[in-house]
């Protein structure tokens, strides 16, 4: 895997714009039942696209109310969160059956209309915040992930990436299923 500063911001961005068509598309055409299907204490795709929105549009919000802000320095990460860093964001690796961040546990009967609005202009915050963003600040402001320590935009962006790719292999499942 090539380091995080040499995919580019380009590459990132355009990874970006294909999250919704990775987590949403398998669920086009399908009826409201699909998106609640789902194994005894599994979430259900409806959940699923809940749990992302409500995380990527945390992000956002945090980004955008600190991008006036003086430049940061990101917190020495813990050997634990160092660990994870390196496996999620450097190998691809993401672990299953983790819990989540109470912040992103979605209700226990998402709306279908509702999740997917949220989730697209959680996808369109990200979007504006890479487009406004002045390049010297992708490296100087931060926002907490509660298992990976401080990230940069560009790190949350391949974050983004990585886990609407390992959510929408679970929405395939349960679809199929």
């Amino acid at each position: 895997m090539e380091p995080l500063e040499a995919r580019g911001w380009g590459a990132a961005v355009s990874s970006l714009r294909a999250v919704t068509e990775v987590v949403l598309g398998p669920l086009v055409h399908r009826p409201d039942a699909d998106w609640y299907r789902a194994p005894s204490g599994k979430w259900c795709p409806a959940q699923i696209v809940e749990h992302l929105a409500l995380g990527m549009g945390s992000c956002a919000r945090t980004f955008l109310a600190r991008r006036d802000h003086a430049p940061m320095r990101r917190r020495r990460r813990s050997a634990r969160e160092w660990l994870s860093y390196q496996l999620v964001l450097r190998v691809g690796w993401m672990p299953q059956g983790a819990e989540a961040p109470s912040a992103t546990r979605p209700a226990p009967h998402a709306e279908r209309a509702g999740v997917e609005h949220a989730f697209r202009e959680g996808v369109a915050l990200l979007l504006q915040l890479a487009v406004e963003l002045p390049p010297a600040r992708r490296r100087d402001l931060f926002a907490r992930h509660p298992r990976l320590g401080d990230l940069t935009l560009p790190e949350w962006l391949r974050f983004f990436e990585r886990h609407c790719a390992h959510h929408a292999r679970q929405i395939r499942a349960r679809l199929a299923g």
